[in-house]
């Protein structure tokens, strides 16, 4: 079993992937604002390649099954630079669903172990949406 070794670089990976998710949702509240979602937007790549390294991150928005994500992303980064922010928010959260979709499931086991908030996770309700989750994934994935 591989053990989870944080060192420095990978602590401000997360803390730049953190701040970048804060800018991104300060643009959205302020009805959009091009630079703070521009700043959230590279905050969050660069704290994604410090936390798993710039060599997996390339290969992460490389691979083939996530080139529709990656493009995606990329023209909705595009849009939000020049000046569209709301079509490029669009574009970025389908390339975002599409790219990070594989990761949902794992999301779900994690969240359903923790203590308190595990047993909302495991409420008939809450796992019928993350069957309607799954179910989106498939549609993405088409």
């Amino acid at each position: 079993m591989a053990s989870f070794e944080m060192n420095d670089r990978k602590k401000i990976g997360l803390g730049l992937t953190g701040f970048g998710i804060f800018f991104s949702f300060l643009g959205i509240i302020f009805l959009f604002d091009k630079g703070f979602l521009a700043m959230g937007n590279i905050l969050f790549i660069s704290g994604v390649a410090l936390t798993i390294g710039l060599k997996s991150t390339m290969q992460f928005f490389m691979k083939r099954q996530n080139f529709k994500g990656t493009i995606s992303f990329g023209v909705g980064f595009f849009f939000v630079v020049i000046g569209w922010p709301i079509i490029g928010m669009v574009l970025e959260a389908y390339g975002f669903i599409v790219l990070f979709s594989g990761f949902w499931p794992t999301l779900a086991v994690f969240l359903q172990r923790i203590p308190i908030v595990g047993w909302l996770f495991q409420q008939p309700y809450i796992r019928s949406v993350c069957f309607v989750s799954k179910l989106s994934t498939f549609v993405f994935n088409l």
